[in-house]
């Protein structure tokens, strides 16, 4: 599950890995013409739009790959860094950035491929560049105020918007379309030419067209976890839906015996999990099911994982969220927490005369009540100070 920085590729690999994306990024700019400031004024005096045309299909390409990604749970949205956004700060630097282009004739990236090459505007581009970020740093107390104003933290657009996350996708892609052909109208009109390439048009048919199938297919596939989530708040689809139990009984015998092949998914509150937590077990959410750390705990090979919640029906909603994401050897504890309290941890003998079968069962019940609260005691003691790992967000971008 992406991202795949530290876990498959390590800190140290990434700078190479990084060194040769940087390199092809680099030599795309350069053959598409991006190291050419005329081509990239273009934008302003709407002689060529390739930059509003690259950086549009690139925004719609990541746009919909990390959708398809996120859906079939091969992206832990829960890692992907979103940049804060402080909206003045981002104001004022877009208006610098901007003025800078038309008058530069280059962004930074642009810049240097054109530096890289060996034109003299793009070394020129890039100690001014320099120049700026000395400034900027040495200045920062000036600035900081205005930096750090209006922080609207890590937001998405959509959710911003109140819209889904699909309805979005596929606004987007038609704004992407609309602003291709648009902007193709403009290009005739400034370089003068009355009949644009019948067989150009066609392919700009072609492309709307898919483009469109595309945008539609955002629709197919709405974020996972949404949909899931939404699922389970039907008590009576959860109720009905097979799943597999372990008794009261079973779960204190593994437990007693040391089972090295149990892993006990809690799913109470924090509060609760510190007061008492069972040896073996992990305290997870409905929501942290979808992230990395959910996804190596529940991915060990011949391990059972005990889903348990004060009631039944929590922990089974845990069950068919895992069971949903794929995961096997799974098991509710049969009448919640709470009833493993009861005829476990607290058991009284009843006081009427037991059956023969009772007898062997009350004999086990009264021997765990005594072992495993000690058990529970000394598990407390070894895990007191201990922080746990978790994986964090890869911070990123351009």
């Amino acid at each position: 599950m992406g991202p795949l920085v530290p876990d498959i590729i390590g800190n140290e690999l990434n700078f190479v890995v990084a060194l040769f994306c940087g390199v092809g990024f680099g030599f795309v700019l350069e053959q598409a013409g991006f190291s050419t400031s005329k081509k990239l004024v273009g934008l302003f005096y709407g002689y060529d739009f390739t930059v509003l045309r690259v950086f549009f299909t690139a925004g719609v390409t990541a746009m919909i790959g990390v959708v398809v990604l996120a859906h079939f749970g091969l992206l832990d949205m829960n890692l992907v860094f979103v940049n804060p956004t402080f909206l003045w700060s981002a104001i004022v630097g877009g208006v610098i950035m901007g003025i800078g282009f038309v008058i530069g004739g280059f962004c930074p990236g642009t810049g240097i491929c054109a530096a890289a090459i060996g034109k003299i505007d793009g070394m020129f581009f890039m100690f001014g560049t320099f120049i700026g970020v000395l400034i900027f740093a040495e200045g920062y107390p000036l600035f900081e105020g205005v930096y750090k104003a209006a922080n609207l933290g890590n937001i998405r657009l959509y959710e911003t918007l109140g819209i889904s996350q699909s309805l979005f996708a596929f606004l987007l892609i038609l704004m992407a379309v609309g602003a291709f052909w648009f902007t193709s109208l403009i290009e005739n009109k400034v370089n003068g030419v009355k009949n644009s390439d019948p067989k150009l048009k066609r392919i700009y048919v072609l492309l709307t067209g898919v483009a469109i199938i595309v945008g539609l297919s955002a629709f197919i596939m709405p974020d996972r976890k949404e949909a899931m989530l939404k699922e389970l708040n039907n008590n009576n689809f959860v109720a009905s839906y097979n799943s597999e139990h372990m008794t009261s009984d079973e779960l204190a015998f593994r437990i007693m015996d040391n089972d090295a092949n149990i892993q006990i998914i809690d799913l109470r509150s924090q509060k609760e999990f510190d007061s008492l937590s069972l040896p073996k077990s992990t305290r997870l959410t409905l929501l942290s099911l979808f992230e990395k750390d959910a996804n190596k705990l529940l991915s060990v090979k011949n391990k059972i994982n005990i889903f348990i919640a004060n009631d039944e029906l929590t922990a089974k909603k845990g069950y068919i969220l895992s069971k949903e994401l794929g995961y096997g050897n799974l098991f509710v504890l049969q009448g919640g927490f709470n009833q493993f309290k009861k005829d476990i941890i607290e058991f009284a003998k009843p006081d009427k005369a037991p059956t023969r079968d009772e007898i062997d069962t009350y004999r086990f019940r009264a021997k765990a009540a005594k072992v495993i609260p000690q058990m529970i005691q000394e598990n407390k003691l070894k895990n007191a100070g201990g922080e746990k790992k978790q994986a964090k967000r890869v911070i990123g971008g351009c």
